[in-house]
């Protein structure tokens, strides 16, 4: 297992901690340069459907249900080999889940973080 799994903003300055660096937006983000966002991978399969991103809206009060809706996507046939290729990821590399979102704790980035380590944020 990776030493150091973590999340935040893709807009935020890279770190040599960073190790990693996996972009989990389905979309990209708004007013990023492809060169500057300093990825290793956009893993757009690995994000949550159109469907429960739209439902969803980033309403906090929604997080719990989007939270388990977004475990349950995670097996599903459109994102299992997204899922088991950032596990791999995971499983031998420092990670940095990157998203767009503003409020990063109640993202899909919270989420892939607290189910590759199996416990809550880690900060880098």
């Amino acid at each position: 297992m990776a030493v150091h799994i973590t999340y935040r903003r893709v807009y935020e300055e890279t770190s040599p901690q960073d190790g990693k660096r996996v972009l989990v937006d389905r979309v990209w983000p708004r007013g990023m340069r492809k060169q500057d966002a300093h990825l290793d991978e956009w893993l757009r399969d690995v994000a949550p459907s159109s469907e429960l991103r739209r439902w969803y809206g980033h309403e906090p009060s929604r997080f719990a249900e989007f939270r388990r809706r977004y475990l349950a996507e995670l097996r599903d046939a459109g994102h299992r080999e997204a899922a088991r290729h950032l596990r791999d990821l995971a499983a031998h590399d420092d990670l940095t889940l990157l998203t767009a979102t503003k409020d990063v704790d109640h993202s899909q980035a919270a989420v892939l973080a607290e189910w590759l380590t199996g416990r809550g944020r880690s900060k880098g």
